[in-house]
């Protein structure tokens, strides 16, 4: 990962009429790493990411993509990026050589390496089979590489992906990132939004959005060291009833149920967090078996989102 800065975003910000749909976010994205947005619909996210590739102008806020401003230099910066968006967006009607070469003549490459340079897309994303297949015949996964074959035809310094990997199998999420993390050693730097949290986990850098704001930003290892909540798991025969006596004990901020177990977070200030958990399971007379936990991502996204609306501000680690 470079020490370098690919975008540097100061107090974002976007309205559309009366609603707000991204306030006052602050980013430094550096180059040749992958940089996750993770956050539920509504979040912002796509308007962020729309907002530093130069797809929509700022209400206000500062912002440098690869050295250029936005929305001053937005001609300039749509050279140098590659776009995949959630829904497949090429042609379904054409092959896939035929969708390649569509896109070159899009970026304008030029002719006299364009067979070698599609030859190589082919081969890199597994597609040379499938070279005179109609794209609408492909499997989800196969129309995802093709996408992504297209989005780095022209060899992009920032490669933007808008929730890329929501309708395929598992084991072609798997190969997506796989790939991913190829272009980011050729130096690439990878801009990715995501409902995952086993994808947001990958990320070199992660931030969380909630209603338009920056709630968490960091690694992830550190945003899950330095959660702001007690993590505890809750072993008991009688779940649902274990459930409904912690939601309402103090200081314990959310329960899930996960199987017969319980997962419970709580106040930062509880010193003994599983303490709190027995004293209240005991009072109502409910056997279990009750121990600290270390968070996961999932733990952080619940708690930085619950601080935010509940009046709190974001966490950075």
């Amino acid at each position: 990962m470079s020490d370098s800065i690919a975008i540097d975003a100061k107090g974002l910000t976007k309205r559309f009429g009366s609603l707000t749909a991204v306030q006052d976010v602050n980013l430094q994205i550096p180059e040749a790493a992958i940089y996750g947005f993770l956050g539920p619909n509504g979040s912002g996210k796509s308007t962020t990411i729309r907002m530093l590739c130069g797809l929509l102008t700022p209400s206000a806020g500062e912002v440098q993509v690869l050295g250029f401003r936005v929305p001053g230099q937005a001609e300039e910066i749509k050279r140098h990026i590659g776009y995949m968006t959630q829904k497949f967006s090429l042609y379904e009607d054409l092959t896939v050589e035929e969708n390649l070469r569509f896109l070159a003549a899009v970026y304008g490459l030029p002719r006299r390496d364009l067979k070698q340079r599609i030859d190589r897309a082919l081969e890199e994303y597994w597609l040379t089979e499938q070279r005179k297949q109609f794209a609408g015949t492909m499997s989800g996964g196969q129309k995802q590489r093709l996408a992504l074959a297209g989005a780095t035809l022209h060899r992009p310094r920032l490669l933007i992906l808008d929730e890329p990997t929501s309708a395929v199998d598992p084991q072609s999420r798997r190969d997506f990132w796989d790939i991913l993390f190829a272009l980011v050693e050729q130096g690439t730097t990878v801009l990715v939004s995501s409902h995952y949290m086993d994808e947001a986990e990958r990320c070199h850098n992660l931030a969380i959005l909630d209603r338009g704001r920056l709630v968490a930003e960091g690694r992830p290892r550190d945003l899950i060291r330095d959660i702001n909540a007690g993590v505890v798991e809750i072993e008991t025969a009688t779940p649902r009833a274990a459930r409904d006596c912690l939601e309402a004990t103090d200081g314990v901020q959310s329960v899930a149920q996960l199987g017969t177990r319980l997962h419970a977070l709580t106040d930062k200030a509880v010193e003994d967090p599983a303490g709190l958990i027995r004293r209240a399971l005991k009072q109502a007379d409910i056997d279990s078996e009750v121990e600290s936990v270390t968070a996961n991502l999932e733990d952080v996204f619940v708690a930085a989102t619950r601080l935010n609306r509940h009046g709190g501000s974001a966490a950075h680690a």
